[in-house]
């Protein structure tokens, strides 16, 4: 701490060395003067004052300054005045400066916050890292002062890029059989942001810019559509209900677990349903539908329609 208020002490010598280039011009027959006028600077702030002081204390006891608060003087407080001396009071103040998890307890007569800082070789402070309160604000006694360490980098990051899939259809496939004709591969983009880390933390991320590295590949689909089914079908009407919620229906006669197609006679839309349940048991009524399977072919406002029933071999 001695070390530091050292330094501070020496920057301040610096501001304040024209006061005494002026005072030693100063006729020293002026000191018993009753009346003198001198420059007083007080924390930088400087204006010319009358004053009847003898000394530098006296003149701090006219300005209701306490020669028993911290303050340094330039000159030192016994020196005499005369007319035109030049006077510097600098207030000591206590302020406390947490960086990077250690607290710092500080004396300073500096006057801005970021002097405090830069005054003390044992904190880091680079151009972009940030002081609360800010970097301008004026230092006040009891001052707390925090530190926030900013870091920018630039980052790539490789991320995927889905591919497609493509259906296509065979004819002389069965309908129930399905080969991946070529296999899907993702793309890669290379993706370079712009990261924002305060205190080690990420606080925002920007995208800078984006190549793409790898182009996707297709997966191909090869879905057969031949259906076998027997000679007779028939005719009938069909009607919806909700049971399992798929492409299922209930028949009075094709077998449990086989499929047929049905063909909505008003629209040509057919679907494939499995057979898992029995009925419907009216009159010229002959599949009840699945509501899901239903749907495909009609609206379900319909409730009946004409329909083709094809029993599937295949």
């Amino acid at each position: 701490m001695k070390k530091l208020f050292l330094i501070s002490i020496a920057a301040l010598l610096a501001i304040a060395i024209h006061f005494f280039v002026v005072s030693a011009k100063n006729p020293r027959e002026d000191f018993g003067a009753s009346r003198k006028n001198i420059n007083l600077s007080l924390d930088g702030n400087t204006f010319e004052i009358e004053t009847e002081a003898q000394t530098v204390r006296d003149v701090l006891a006219e300005q209701n300054i306490s020669a028993q608060d911290k303050v340094v003087t330039l000159p030192d407080l016994d020196s005499r005045i005369y007319q035109g001396s030049q006077v510097a009071v600098f207030r000591i103040k206590k302020v406390t400066v947490k960086e990077g998890g250690e607290t710092f307890e500080l004396e300073t007569t500096q006057k801005v916050v970021e002097n405090v800082i830069w005054e003390n070789e044992n904190i880091d402070f680079l151009e972009d890292d940030i002081a609360e309160p800010s970097r301008e604000a004026l230092v006040r006694d009891g001052m707390d002062i925090a530190i926030i360490h900013v870091e920018i980098k630039e980052e790539i990051k490789h991320e995927d890029i889905p591919f497609k899939t493509i259906t296509n259809e065979d004819s002389s496939m069965g309908w129930r059989e399905k080969k991946t004709t070529q296999k899907g591969q993702k793309g890669i983009t290379e993706v370079k942001y712009r990261v924002v880390y305060h205190d080690g933390k990420e606080i925002s991320r920007k995208i800078l810019e984006k190549n793409v590295a790898k182009e996707p590949v297709e997966e191909i689909i090869t879905q057969g559509t031949y259906v076998k089914t027997a000679k007779k079908a028939h005719t009938g009407w069909g009607t919806w209900y909700a049971y399992k919620g798929g492409l299922f229906a209930a028949s009075p006669w094709l077998p449990m677990g086989s499929y047929a197609r049905v063909t909505n006679k008003a629209n040509g839309k057919s679907v494939i349903v499995q057979i898992n349940d029995r009925g419907p048991f009216g009159e010229n009524r002959i599949i009840d539908l699945d509501k899901v399977a239903f749907a495909k072919i009609a609206p379900l406002g319909a409730g009946v329609i004409d329909v083709k029933v094809e029993e599937i071999l295949n």
